[in-house]
């Protein structure tokens, strides 16, 4: 089974897209995140990915209201990103009403936070791997941090139980995801994977469902926003891929 995130980019205050995560090359697509958000749990998801991008860039949380008000207006479960560099930041996040944390920049830059999240939190944390080739990127993707398969080995020994590893090259650019990489990332590992970066089509998520038992998520942004496919058609997808026997393990439950 695939659990699906259309993904909720926030940043001044509204919902937007980057290329390759760079601020410079941004699409807005809905001055109000909120509404975004209603309307991919009006179509049926069970889960959302949303990002404070300006907390990702400033390490300044400037869009908190905005995601306690995609909490409280969806229903959904909320995977909250960006700008996490404190254990005030991450029990922030459990206060307004996060399902999950995804810690990124602190992570990597200093791994024992990590361990103190994990307690924070509950265990209700994913370690973002985002990375080019197999160099780590951080602080909003500016900044190299380290060999992404050295970082696996030490996150999944500290019992991480998620990660969300996304090829910073494919994010935006409508090319398919990186499925090799995915691969080799869920072989070094026996935590989930959640897949980030590339969808572009509905046979995109075909192949992610069937690629390897530990990718069981997938994040989808500019794919939804762009109109290449609908949120209805995609859930379908996901549906399908557990009926015709593409699953993966257990863990979240499906959109």
């Amino acid at each position: 089974m695939l659990t699906l995130y259309p993904a909720v980019d926030i940043k001044d205050g509204a919902a937007v897209r980057l290329t390759q995560g760079r601020a410079d090359a941004q699409t807005v697509y809905d001055a109000d995140p909120v509404a975004a958000a209603t309307r991919f749990a009006e179509a049926g998801t069970a889960w959302l990915h949303v990002v404070d991008l300006d907390a990702a860039f400033t390490g300044e949380p400037r869009n908190r209201h905005l995601i306690e008000a995609i909490v409280a207006a969806t229903g959904c479960q909320v995977q909250a990103s960006g700008g996490v560099r404190t254990i005030d930041d991450v029990k922030a996040s459990m206060d307004y009403g996060a399902a999950r944390v995804v810690i990124g920049t602190m992570a990597l830059t200093d791994p024992g936070f990590v361990e103190e999240a994990l307690v924070a939190a509950d265990g209700r944390i994913a370690v973002g791997l985002d990375a080019r080739g197999t160099t780590l990127q951080a602080r909003g993707w500016t900044e190299e941090a380290g060999d992404l398969f050295e970082a696996i080995e030490r996150f999944t020994a500290m019992g991480v139980p998620r990660f969300v590893s996304t090829d910073v090259a494919k994010d935006g650019m409508m090319q398919g995801p990186n499925v090799d990489m995915l691969r080799r990332v869920a072989d070094a590992t026996t935590a989930a994977v959640t897949a980030s970066g590339g969808v572009s089509s509905l046979d995109d998520l075909r192949v992610l469902a069937g690629c390897h038992e530990r990718v069981d998520a997938a994040i989808v942004g500019k794919a939804l926003y762009s109109g290449a496919f609908t949120l209805e058609d995609a859930l379908q997808v996901a549906r399908d891929a557990r009926i015709t026997g593409i699953d993966a393990p257990a863990g979240d439950e499906p959109s």
